[in-house]
């Protein structure tokens, strides 16, 4: 997908329906007429509604659509007929979208299943008919309950990434040919920094007919947390993330010193983030012989790692099977 298609930030307007008028009537027929009140209530206002779907991973298709509005609901009428309710609004996003209130910036809920449904914007109630307001002292109400008003609100809508694996890494760190060569995914790869401009999603297929999802982020800069480079726009999608393989070019002049670069950057942004596992991948191992790796381990931060070539094949099997092995513990 394009860089241009992928959004993952929208802000709209949301206007619920406005419930309908309950209704003030009183029975009447030819054998009796002065009947009771038998007004009936009025539908309800139609609600504003998200919808997962696993098809989709980007919130394109809500790019230019401001304004949501559900319909009113239709007043009561007379023999106790509740009014019809307004149409439901349904809005369909990719897995890990994030509702929020555009002006407390307070989250609302997510969107993790395919199929699930949440309320963005609550409809209007509908009225009570007069039917409801009769007893012994009031025979005969004359008055019935107004609809509701709607809600008209902003939201905002923001993806964050669904993967089990999050690649983090400096510009041209090799994070876009890993997932070229392990997926089937066909990243924007070149020899400059920013290739990436958009997150990227690959299944890894496994043994057995076993696989997980792996995602590629934009490449991570000094300062990124405070908005250097592509900023923080897209370091919330590795919160979504079970392990996060950091990947350093064999040839960097301190690998410690970029490790620590990342982390740091990570730990700004959300201290949470330094929880999840972590693994560390070397990345262009094919220009180092067996004693150079050898030397190098010795150096290396006391986490999981694996050295690797992606145009070599390289110690991808083993990295893979150390990913399925995390992904997997009880």
């Amino acid at each position: 997908m394009s860089d241009t298609n992928f959004i993952d930030y929208v802000k709209i307007c949301c206007r619920s329906g406005k419930g309908g008028k309950g209704c003030t009537h009183f029975f009447r027929d030819k054998m009796n007429d002065k009947g009771g009140p038998d007004g009936g209530d009025g539908g309800r206002g139609g609600n504003i509604i998200l919808v997962g779907n696993k098809q989709l991973w980007t919130l394109l298709h809500l790019k230019y659509r401001k304004h949501v509005i559900a319909d009113e609901g239709e007043n009561g009428s007379k023999s106790g007929k509740t009014g019809k309710s307004g149409e439901d609004m349904f809005l369909e996003v990719p897995l890990g979208t994030i509702a929020k209130d555009a002006e407390t910036g307070e989250i609302m809920f997510e969107i993790t299943h395919d199929g699930e449904t949440k309320i963005l914007t609550q409809g209007g109630r509908g009225g009570l008919g007069n039917q409801h307001f009769k007893s012994p002292t009031k025979q005969m109400p004359q008055y019935a309950q107004p609809g509701e008003p709607g809600k008209e609100e902003w939201k905002i809508l923001e993806l964050k990434v669904l993967a089990d694996v999050g690649l983090v890494g400096f510009p041209n760190a090799g994070k876009s040919t890993l997932l070229s060569v392990i997926s089937a995914a066909r990243p924007k790869i070149a020899n400059y920094a920013f290739t990436t401009l958009v997150p990227n999603l690959g299944v890894v297929e496994y043994r057995d007919f076993k696989s997980f999802i792996m995602a590629d982020i934009p490449g991570i800069i000094e300062g990124a947390s405070e908005g250097k480079g592509l900023g923080v726009r897209f370091l919330r999608h590795i919160e979504r993330n079970s392990i996060l393989l950091f990947m350093i070019a064999a040839d960097s002049k301190d690998i410690n010193a970029e490790y620590e670069v990342l982390l740091n950057e990570l730990e700004k942004f959300n201290p949470h983030l330094l929880h999840k596992e972590r693994m560390l991948a070397i990345t262009k191992s094919d220009m180092l012989d067996n004693e150079l790796m050898k030397e190098i381990a010795k150096t290396l931060p006391k986490i999981p790692s694996v050295f690797i070539s992606s145009v070599t094949g390289f110690g991808i099997p083993e990295l893979k099977d150390m990913l399925w092995e995390r992904l997997n513990r009880e």
